[in-house]
């Protein structure tokens, strides 16, 4: 099958690679995250964010599971994961754009609604479709198996994850005609080794950074349907406020006199 290459690879940023399985009819994704996980950190370090040290764990495996399903998507998607946690309780949230690369999230440890059951919420957008969303419940604390089972209840199709190094991971999806015994029963060991025993067919590489695309202006919008409705609320008697990117976590200074100038310049 032909290789696809997008035009930023020689841009820096995390490469994903995907194969395809020859006679098994799966599609294998992986890569070594180590790029990915360095820009998290240095973006928790520059907004001062210090999540839990378990929370950060499951934050880093939600990441590789999000972007190795990113990558075997279509272009012109964008998607975004909620995976609801009731032990630890906490809310992991990824997003991302596969037409610029850009993948971005947080951890939310602080008023998580408890649950009867862990749920995972997945949001798809494709370029002039309404956005679709699919909810599914899931046990234990492993965001692997989390997508797993969203794999086989929404997508309708096998997804196996493999820790396959420290920081090195791979999904192996069901396509049509699938060798399902031997999905079913692939080990990490095997993984490892599939380049030697499996003929694999590169099929694309695709470069994702961390990037979120959030700014002064963007938090401006989000706070002036308050502004114009109770200003008192937002501010009290302060002259300004901080705010969160709900998307990253990046921190804004809002003055009062800022958003009173934008929402009087936006009537």
């Amino acid at each position: 099958m032909p290789e696809t290459t997008p035009p930023n690879l020689k841009d820096a940023g995390l490469e994903v690679r995907t194969y395809f399985v020859r006679d098994r009819n799966v599609l294998l994704a992986r890569a070594d995250f180590s790029e990915l996980y360095v820009d998290y950190y240095l973006h928790l370090a520059d907004q001062q964010m210090k999540p839990a040290p378990e929370h950060d764990a499951l934050f880093k495996r939600a990441l590789a599971a999000f972007v190795l399903h990113s990558a075997s998507r279509p272009w012109k998607e964008m998607n975004a994961w909620t995976i609801n946690f009731q032990q630890p309780l906490v809310n992991l949230f990824l997003t991302g754009d596969n037409e610029t690369g850009a993948v971005t999230g947080r951890v939310f440890d602080e008023n998580v609604k408890e649950l009867p059951e862990n749920l995972f919420y997945a949001d798809v957008v494709r370029s002039g479709q309404p956005r679709r969303r699919s909810t599914v419940n899931f046990t234990g604390t492993d965001p692997l198996v989390a997508v797993e089972k969203f794999y086989a209840q929404s997508e309708q199709r096998e997804a196996r994850y493999f820790q396959i190094a420290e920081e090195e991971f791979v999904m192996v999806t069901e396509h049509p005609d699938c060798d399902q015994a031997w999905l079913r029963a692939l080990t990490t060991e095997q993984v490892k080794n599939l380049d030697k025993t499996e003929t694999l067919s590169l099929l694309e590489r695709r470069i994702y950074r961390w990037h979120c695309g959030c700014n002064q202006a963007r938090m401006l919008e989000v706070l002036a349907p308050t502004m114009r409705q109770d200003p008192e609320a937002l501010f009290g008697d302060e002259p300004k406020l901080e705010i969160r990117c709900p998307r990253c976590g990046a921190r804004y200074i809002v003055t009062r006199e800022a958003l009173e100038t934008f929402v009087a310049q936006n009537k």
